[in-house]
């Protein structure tokens, strides 16, 4: 069973890449950023930074996600700090993968620029790059340039995860 998170910081594309591996995998897709709660949206689009309080009920909610998957499940999620990635291990019960988008501050800006309808503004993402914790030596992570396209980065992930051992 793969239990999957695509991660970074906003405007990495964890959404898109999220739903291309999860359709070649034929998997269901949790677009992470609706199970925030409102007060957690408001304050984002504030241009307030997320405290690790805020973001903990967030995170139960996307590890429950993981747990309830008896097929497998991709999943979209920041997963910015170690703790945060190791909370998620813990409550999906079963290995997890992530798939770490990561890239220059100019694509993340490129992104960010072109998406529309999206709560988080642009000035946000100091405060994401700031946070993050690269996951560099944790187990069952790829990471992936955003420098490529959607496509690329999907079937180089879907290869990997297809070479795992679950």
């Amino acid at each position: 069973m793969i239990r999957l998170v695509v991660m970074g910081v906003s405007g990495s594309g964890k959404s898109s890449v999220g739903n291309a591996i999860a359709k070649a995998l034929a998997l269901p897709f949790v677009e992470g950023d609706t199970r925030h709660p409102s007060a957690n949206v408001q304050k984002m689009a504030s241009g307030i930074p997320l405290t690790d309080e805020d973001r903990w009920p967030w995170l139960d909610k996307i590890g429950a996600e993981l747990a309830k998957a008896e097929e497998g499940v991709v999943v979209s999620c920041s997963a910015l700090k170690k703790s945060y990635r190791d909370r998620l291990r813990q409550e999906a019960g079963a290995p997890l993968g992530f798939i770490f988008l990561d890239g220059s501050l100019e694509v993340l800006l490129d992104h960010m620029s072109r998406r529309t309808g999206h709560f988080m503004p642009l000035s946000m993402l100091d405060s994401q790059l700031a946070t993050l914790e690269p996951p560099t030596g944790e187990p069952l992570v790829l990471r992936q340039n955003i420098e490529h396209s959607v496509d690329e980065i999907a079937a180089a992930s879907v290869d990997w995860v297809r070479a795992q051992r679950w």
